[in-house]
């Protein structure tokens, strides 16, 4: 099984490819994946058959205890043939249906691979959170096929509309897989499905919120709404996801925990009751429509419905009825929207009201179409009978449910037949319509699964032979399926259906009026419209109430926040059971005054620059408690972060007003003491709460142990950064990246990546000799903004500071350093190199992107991950290499130095990046808005200001 999924993987990453060079014809190779997921059943028909399940299980994320647990059983092994046996056809006739040269073929072919694959998974998955993964990738997925013509609006607000319900159904379903595996104690749900039921309220909430995800992923009411809108997708999509898998998935679910939640008080009716009002609401909405997709869209509502009925009454006779419905629904549903996809591509339209004769110019089309046709409408010998005799003989003991599903099924043969007739009869005063003979790539598809439902009707007895292993889940198997049963009242029902449909056809003249009368007060697509804008205007309140443009406001509101709740619980509940010894030296209690008055100086400062003053007192204070506290390797970090930050805070200062009010402002300074004093109360408590709370031994004890026998380092700090916490610190190099990005996003006003700005060359004195200048970019400030000895000093310790830098990344290892220390002394010298020459001066130190020095650091860090995995079996695992070079002998070189170059360039290249932006482009936004007395300007041509 995880072959099949690896399989569908690669063939999707290789789709694009493919498709750029054989175009539409690709989809022929891609159709061999979900092949071969029919191959892969077939073979392992045997165990199925026999009431076994094959199994397969995968270590993935020993925390969570989550495994890639993969189980079939009868049901899954069904749905693995639906969904591969369908996905291949559909594939193949995309071949057709695409012409060369397509707008996105290329994604969608990738996208309908992956999507196959994610069903794969779904269908097979044993754990319920592997499950949720895959169906939130079906959900995604589906997203990008419906909105597969993104210039199309219709297009773009269905797949919001079926991502936004099919999300809102998953996350309440993940909640209900959440208190489930709770109770059970596990996820895997052959252990849930084999531990005793919870009691009460418990077991009812966690049916609602997994009956709410699986009714929306198969559009059952009130989620029934976004399946018609969904029919702006392209017809093979539709084939697919709408008719053989995606809405499929929440029928399986409703199939798979039904044997252990049926006897839940809230499951029946809810499945039963949402079901049936599905079925007669879509069917009756079918009977409306004059777009054959449009039709047949409604039609699958119904459809839906009845599954959902049928698999929600949890009995041994309605499971066999619901397995024989489940397949029979795929293979003519799917064929009926090929067919219609045929129709479009060769008539130029689907409306029923366009269309007359189209029978007499393709026969075979009509044929193909009629016994698809016939079968939805229940007509033997299909196994569309055979599975609504089922369906009624079900239920025959509940007369209420029985004549809803009758006359839901009436209304089935109605909208079937109208179909044939819209698509295919002669309509007088219409003119013949011309259809070109369809390519047998894409008759072929919809012809073998319209084949498949005639041959499966006799069939029936076999085909029960494997169904009932599922059916027995729920009790002793007492009829089987099968074409004749004899004289039935099943059997009458089912003659009744029939005639009451054609009756329906035939006086839907008259009944035309009241098909129009009847309609819903607000249809669904209204209901989901005035929802989500009723949602935006409550948003637009809220916002307006709470984002009022003021940062002190967002802050001390989630200060306050903090200290109301966490703060009282803290008070009322925490252990304090902490011995507290007030310092260790004295110097200790001096730095910690200095601190506090330097944060409550910058409370009431207000002039910004001394605020920004006073913060840095209170960073290289705590670095000097660093220090005191003999942690060399934090009072670094801490004193090249609060220098790069007051650096940073400089270069937005010097835009923004000198003062942060032209007003005092005395009790509101008050207002924020009070405030911080009491926030820094709470954290200090939550502090001490927590270290109290400890009843484990902590597993930093083991960490100096393993930097030195694991990570080959006797600096704790650095090989818990690049070794033992290696993933952690892999994430926050990303969270530096999107920073990076983010800053440069909100200052350019052009693209980032473009050449850097050349230096003005100034014109040198007569005679042609050039001055020697410290700083080449200097020449470009005003006279007055400019300082000899900054230039001088700075050019004397750039290099000694790059130098500086590259040491502390070499010798982080096994001394205080490291790669993040390194770069920070980097970045300082580039900082330097601007303050003192300008844009200009930053152009000549570093002509190079800062966007090339993140990705190029990301990318060594994740390529150390790899060089560990292909080592040591283990990404990130560091491993020591012995070297010998001449004069220096004998060394060793461990593989995490090259983690540690990439956190290196990372930080330089965010530090560059935030200096282009915040630094340069501003000041390139102040030369173009010609402002003198700002910024850093640059000289004219001939070198005068």
């Amino acid at each position: 099984m995880l072959v099949l999924l690896i399989l569908h993987l690669v063939a999707a990453l290789l789709a694009p490819l493919l498709v750029r060079t054989w175009g539409p014809r690709a989809c022929l190779l891609l159709a061999l994946a979900p092949a071969a997921t029919v191959g892969w059943a077939v073979a392992h028909t045997g165990p199925v058959r026999d009431g076994g399940a094959v199994v397969e299980t995968y270590p993935w994320i020993a925390q969570l205890n989550l495994d890639l647990a993969l189980r079939v059983t009868t049901l899954s092994w069904l749905m693995l043939l639906l969904v591969g046996g369908v996905g291949a056809l559909v594939l193949v006739y995309s071949a057709r249906y695409f012409e060369a040269g397509s707008v996105g073929l290329a994604r969608f072919a990738a996208v309908m691979v992956a999507f196959a694959g994610a069903m794969v998974g779904l269908v097979v998955s044993d754990d319920l959170l592997l499950l949720y993964v895959f169906w939130e990738l079906t959900t995604v997925f589906s997203y990008l096929l419906i909105g597969h013509s993104t210039e199309r609006r219709s297009s773009r607000w269905a797949a919001a509309q079926a991502l936004t319900v099919t999300t809102l159904g998953g996350l309440a379903m993940l909640v209900g897989f959440l208190l489930l595996g709770h109770h059970a104690g596990g996820y895997r749900w052959s252990a849930v499905a084999a531990a005793p039921l919870p009691g009460g309220g418990y077991l009812a909430t966690a049916v609602l919120l997994v009956l709410a995800g699986a009714l929306a992923k198969s559009a059952v009411f009130p989620f029934n709404a976004w399946l018609p809108v969904a029919m702006a997708a392209p017809t093979p999509v539709s084939a697919y996801l709408h008719a053989a898998a995606m809405v499929k998935a929440g029928v399986f679910l409703l199939g798979l925990l039904g044997p252990s939640l049926a006897p839940a008080g809230p499951w029946r009716p809810v499945t039963v009751v949402a079901g049936l009002v599905t079925l007669v609401i879509g069917g009756w909405a079918a009977l409306r429509q004059t777009d054959l997709k449009l039709l047949l869209a409604y039609g699958t509502v119904s459809q839906l419905g009845l599954l959902v009925a049928v698999f929600g009454a949890g009995t041994p006779k309605a499971a066999l009825a619901g397995v024989a419905m489940l397949v029979a629904h795929a293979l003519f549903k799917a064929a009926l929207f090929l067919v219609v996809g045929i129709l479009d591509h060769e008539a130029g339209t689907r409306d029923l009201r366009d269309l007359s004769g189209v029978a007499r110019a393709a026969p075979v089309l009509a044929t193909v179409a009629g016994l698809a046709a016939a079968s939805m409408a229940g007509v033997p010998p299909l196994l569309g009978f055979v599975g609504k005799e089922a369906v009624l003989a079900a239920f025959t003991e509940d007369p209420l449910v029985l004549a809803v599903l009758v006359a839901g099924s009436a209304l089935t043969v109605a909208y079937s037949i109208r179909f044939l007739w819209g698509a295919f009869g002669t309509r007088p005063g219409v003119p013949d319509t011309e259809v070109a003979r369809p390519p047998a790539a894409m008759l072929g598809p919809p012809a073998v699964l319209a084949v498949a439902g005639f041959v499966a009707g006799p069939a029936a007895g076999w085909l029960s032979g494997l169904f009932e292993p599922y059916a027995e889940l729920f009790g002793p198997v007492e009829e089987h399926l099968a074409l004749w049963h004899g004289p039935t009242a099943a059997l009458g029902l089912s003659a009744l259906v029939l005639a009451g449909g054609v009756v329906l056809h035939l006086v839907r003249g008259p009944l035309a009026p009241a098909l129009a009368r009847l309609r819903s007060p607000v249809g669904g697509n209204q209901g989901y419209e005035w929802v989500t804008h009723r949602f935006d205007l409550l948003a637009i309140e809220v916002t307006g109430a709470t984002q009022r443009g003021s940062l002190p406001q967002y802050l001390g509101t989630v200060l306050v926040a903090l200290v109301l709740v966490p703060g009282t619980a803290m008070v009322a509940t925490a252990p304090w059971r902490v011995d507290l010894a007030p310092w260790d030296n004295p110097a200790q209690l001096v730095v910690c005054v200095v601190i506090a008055v330097a944060a409550v100086l910058a409370v009431g400062a207000r002039r910004r620059l001394t605020a920004m003053l006073l913060v840095g007192v209170t960073g290289y204070g705590t670095a000097m408690m660093f220090v005191l506290y003999g942690a060399p390797d934090l009072a670094l970090t801490q004193f090249l972060v609060e220098t790069a930050t007051i650096a940073v805070f400089v270069l937005v200062l010097r835009r923004l007003p000198e003062r942060f009010s032209a007003r005092p402002l005395r009790r509101s300074r008050w207002v924020r003491r009070c405030v911080g004093v009491a926030a820094g109360l709470v954290m200090a408590g939550l502090a001490l709460a927590a270290s109290g709370a400890r009843r484990a031994p902590s597993i930093s004890a083991a960490f100096p142990d393993l930097s030195v026998a694991e990570g080959y380092g006797r600096n704790v700090v650095n090989v818990t950064l690049v070794d033992i916490r290696a993933w952690d610190t892999m994430g926050e190099l990303a969270v530096l990246v999107v920073t990076a990005t983010g800053v440069a996003s909100l200052i350019f006003e052009r693209s980032r990546t473009g050449p850097r700005p050349r230096r003005p060359q100034p014109a040198g004195p007569r005679g042609g000799d050039r001055r020697t200048v410290w700083l080449r970019g200097g020449q470009t400030l005003r006279e007055r903004r400019r300082s000899i000895v900054f230039e001088v000093v700075t050019r004397l310790i750039f290099h000694t500071m790059l130098l500086f830098s590259l040491f502390l990344l070499f010798s982080g290892h096994n001394a205080p350093g490291g790669g993040f220390s390194g770069g920070l002394v980097a970045g300082l010298a580039l900082t330097l190199r601007y303050l003192a020459g300008g844009r200009y001066e930053l152009a000549e130190a570093a002509p190079v992107g800062a966007g090339t020095v993140l990705g190029a650091g990301l990318a060594v860090s994740v390529g150390s991950g790899v060089v560990g995995l292909a080592l040591a079996g283990d990404v990130l695992q560091s491993v020591k290499v012995d070297l010998w070079l001449p004069l220096v002998g004998h060394f060793y070189l461990v593989t995490s130095l090259f983690f540690d170059i990439g956190v290196y360039l990372v930080v330089v290249g965010l530090v560059l990046d935030i200096l282009r932006s915040l630094g340069a482009e501003v000041d390139r936004h102040v030369e173009a808005a010609g402002e003198p007395g700002r910024g850093l300007t640059v000289q004219r041509e001939g070198g005068s200001p």
